[in-house]
């Protein structure tokens, strides 16, 4: 694993340990970015289900200002940190171990890294056939969204299996299907906030965790 483009470009990092997680390909990082625009100009970035952090390091790399690295598994969680170290990036980063089913998406002393304005999300593939109304993820989606938390010209970046038919909640508009090998990018614009369909993720019990 390393960093395709920018300032960390060529630098190595840790791989995850065992098969909790799916570490994404040069080539797909490649086309993702690309289709982002390349540079990101100081946009503040979230990777949900970061693994050992391969995508929000490399939008730091590519110029993004500050990201909060989002990953449940401890084993998981403590390369992570040692792959942010390692690059230098623990100023730009919060590296949280929480349960994105549940989190606020708000971690503690995270002035300067909201309103998100790009947003990774990359869950186990299993969990992504659980992308439907009423079923957490798709709350979790919904939660993010809100004002408080979202620029609103934030971006949506969801990797899903390729055959898998995920529509995201209304909150988000796909403006593009990115397909690379047996993955494919929903690349999404934030709605227009809807306060009365942005109230169906109240119900999902939010827990603040703390910062590692």
């Amino acid at each position: 694993m390393r960093i395709v483009a920018g300032k960390y470009k060529r630098r190595s990092l840790l791989p995850p340990a065992g098969e909790q997680t799916r570490p994404i390909t040069d080539r797909a990082k490649e086309q993702l970015f690309e289709n982002l625009g390349g540079e990101l100009d100081g946009r503040r970035a979230l990777d949900a289900f970061a693994g050992t952090g391969t995508i929000g390091l490399e939008a730091l790399s590519r110029g993004a200002a500050r990201c909060v690295f989002l990953e449940m598994d401890k084993r998981t969680h403590g390369l992570l940190g040692e792959n942010v170290a390692k690059l230098g990036a623990k100023d730009l980063s919060i590296v949280w171990r929480v349960d994105i089913l549940r989190t606020s998406f708000r971690p503690r002393d995270s002035e300067g890294f909201l309103p998100y304005d790009l947003l990774f999300f990359d869950p186990p593939y299993k969990m992504a056939t659980g992308i439907t109304p009423g079923r957490p993820l798709y709350k979790s989606l919904q939660r993010v969204a809100r004002p408080e938390l979202c620029a609103a010209d934030a971006e949506l970046i969801l990797r899903v299996p390729v055959h898998d038919d995920v529509t995201p909640p209304p909150e988000w508009t796909m403006y593009r299907e990115l397909r690379v090998g047996g993955m494919k990018f929903l690349m999404c614009d934030r709605a227009p906030f809807d306060a009365d369909a942005a109230q169906e993720g109240t119900d999902a019990e939010s827990s603040q965790g703390e910062e590692e």
